[in-house]
């Protein structure tokens, strides 16, 4: 797409670039989950994709400018839950496949013109800006159903050798995935603990192996149509990701994958020996939840992450195997989702709230819990007394040793896949909101992993916090908001009015505007316009020393809209896309003041680090005027 008629062109980003290098921004990353991808009207099949035409003309857009795209998780979600966090962990999603490569000769002409325009036409969100999660998934199996039948009649020799090549690399998990996928059809139900047959059930933990093979055997002869159209979907879909990104690259942008921190039902069926029995992953309750995030994810169970004499056990050689498989696909970077899950889980008993009351707990720092306690890294001689084994400060000590065991994972599983992948720790994205306890920080600093610091989440009373503009350190990715927060429009409007807003105003005049020449009237608009609060957060992910920033969709174009609502299920969450039109959106978000002006925020921020930062920046100051 030609942007030399439109605001953002070859010269705009050119002048945006020297301004994040002159500020010291290593990464900008432009945060859209695959089904937020705009798509052209002839292509928009209820579902976006990254693989779409909309996709590369977004990131015709983005490149230049933003130098990576943050994508959420990829896996295949169930038809009953559109929360890509529910996902498999080594499958793609199927959605993400682009339907209208598949009529080209490309792909063999796998898919008529015919069946594509009147999935188009049928749309029931064809002129939303969201996602027909429901509509998109009977899609995709109608759509499978003519494709896999034209790929046994008309694929090439060569569209049959990739796919037999691509079957043996990922036999590992395709074979139980896939098989997954005729059990549900011979049970009705794509929740195996409902499934009538015992041997089923436990098809993969059995001891009785000759009975289990000739399950497997039999269900297998049954439904091979069934297994060989499921495996052919992600082939397809891993063959366009590649040249995705590709484009990408060519395009100055690296895509970032996002390891959700759960396994799925698919997931916890082929591998359920290697989970604790009874116990589910969740967050203790907090300021936002005083009942805690029940999430109802399987727990590994840690005698199967490690061998006793400190190698891989079984459940470790399988996390391995998912995260080089994650770096070797997107060299761009992982996002490990829920970092302290990996480091100092909590966990609760299936069934029951996630609170110590009713027996939760942190699986490495619970020493006096009856059940978790064999599993604890920290001693009694570790915790504080003082408060509750679900606070921050529960564990206000541990020696070299210890740190070392709660950043096992991290080290021999994380940073090893991604070392053999070729990539260092740039290429660890480490999402560490929510509590932070001391093992997670002190592990953090050993690895010297990049967390997140969320400036919508500052406690702005703690002067000292370290979601505040003047403590970001170098080694973050700071950023207003992700998938789970309400824009920062949209907070800003909430704001308005509140005696709370007095110490983020506080703040805010001391990190951002100590040198502003009309002191009384920035802090007076602070207070009144709630465009110039939200647009004055934005900045300070600018203007703090981070070398890293991440900025969700909605934020930049300016979409007063939440995404998702942690704690409720189905529509409107996860729906919300880019519109086909993305750019002249982009542009009448910016002249209502909704959107970002990303080169007013880049001389906001350089203005922030003092008048001597400002004169030595005085040229660039006039280029980005020249722009904004």
């Amino acid at each position: 797409m030609q942007t030399t008629d439109k605001k953002i062109n070859s010269s705009y980003k050119q002048i945006v670039k020297e301004a994040l290098g002159a500020l010291n921004k290593k990464n900008m990353a432009l945060i859209l989950h695959g089904v937020s991808f705009p798509s052209l009207l002839n292509e928009n099949t209820g579902f976006g994709t990254y693989n779409s035409n909309g996709a590369k003309e977004l990131m015709d857009f983005a490149g230049g400018m933003f130098n990576a795209i943050q994508l959420g998780p990829n896996g295949k979600t169930k038809p009953s839950d559109s929360s890509p966090y529910t996902g498999t962990v080594f499958s793609q999603n199927p959605l993400f496949m682009d339907l209208i490569s598949l009529t080209t000769p490309e792909y063999d002409n796998l898919l008529s013109a015919v069946t594509l325009e009147k999935i188009v036409k049928d749309n029931p969100k064809l002129y939303e800006n969201k996602a027909a999660y429901t509509y998109s998934i009977d899609v995709l199996n109608e759509v499978m159903d003519e494709v896999y039948e034209n790929y046994k009649l008309n694929a090439s020799d060569k569209m049959k050798e990739d796919f037999e090549k691509f079957k043996t690399e990922n036999a590992f998990w395709l074979d139980n995935d896939a098989l997954y996928e005729a059990f549900t059809l011979e049970h009705g139900s794509d929740y195996w603990p409902q499934w009538e047959n015992e041997l089923d059930r436990d098809l993969f933990s059995t001891w009785d192996r000759d009975k289990a093979n000739a399950r497997i055997k039999e269900i297998t002869e049954k439904y091979a149509d069934v297994i060989g159209k499921y495996k052919l979907a992600p082939f397809i879909t891993a063959q366009q990701s590649e040249k995705t990104r590709q484009y990408a690259k060519e395009h100055g942008l690296k895509m970032i994958a996002d390891r959700q921190v759960a396994f799925s039902d698919r997931d916890n069926w082929a591998y359920k020996s290697l989970f604790l029995d009874g116990w589910c992953l969740g967050c203790p309750p907090d300021y936002f939840s005083k009942d805690g995030q029940a999430w109802g994810f399987s727990v590994v169970d840690p005698e199967k992450m490690f061998n006793e004499d400190g190698n891989l056990g079984e459940a470790g050689e399988l996390l391995y195997k998912l995260y080089l498989k994650m770096f070797k696909e997107n060299p761009g970077g992982v996002r490990i989702d829920h970092t302290v899950g990996l480091i100092d889980p909590w966990v609760y008993k299936k069934g029951a709230l996630p609170k110590v009351e009713e027996g939760a707990g942190r699986l490495y720092s619970s020493p006096f819990h009856p059940e978790l306690k064999k599993y604890s890294i920290a001693r009694e001689d570790d915790t504080n007394n003082g408060v509750e084994p679900d606070k921050e400060k529960w564990i206000t000590k541990l020696d070299d040793e210890q740190i070392s065991r709660y950043g096992r994972t991290i080290e021999k599983i994380v940073i090893a896949a991604a070392k053999e992948a070729g990539l260092d720790k740039d290429a660890i994205v480490a999402e560490d909101l929510g509590t932070l306890t001391y093992p997670v920080v002190r592990v953090m600093e050993k690895y010297q992993l990049a967390g997140m610091k969320l400036v919508q989440f500052v406690v702005a009373e703690e002067k000292d916090h370290a979601y505040r503009c003047c403590n970001i350190t170098e080694n973050s990715w700071a950023m207003v908001g992700t998938h789970d927060n309400e824009p920062i429009r949209m907070w800003a409007q909430s704001m308005m009015g509140k005696a709370e807003l007095t110490p983020h105003v506080d703040n805010l005049m001391d990190d951002l505007y100590a040198n502003a020449e009309n002191r009384d009237a920035v802090r007076e608009r602070l207070y009144t316009d709630d465009k110039f609060l939200a647009f004055s957060k934005l900045v300070e992910i600018f203007a703090a020393k981070n070398e890293n920033v991440q900025i969700f969709f909605t934020d930049f174009f300016g979409i007063n809209e939440v995404y998702n609502r942690p704690g409720t299920s189905g529509d409107p969450n996860w729906t919300l896309r880019l519109p086909d039109h993305f750019e002249e959106f982009y542009e009448r978000r910016l002249e209502s003041g909704d959107a970002l002006n990303l080169p007013l925020a880049l001389i906001y921020a350089i203005k922030a680090r003092g008048n001597d930062f400002a004169a030595q920046n005085a040229e660039l100051i006039k280029k980005l005027e020249s722009i904004a």
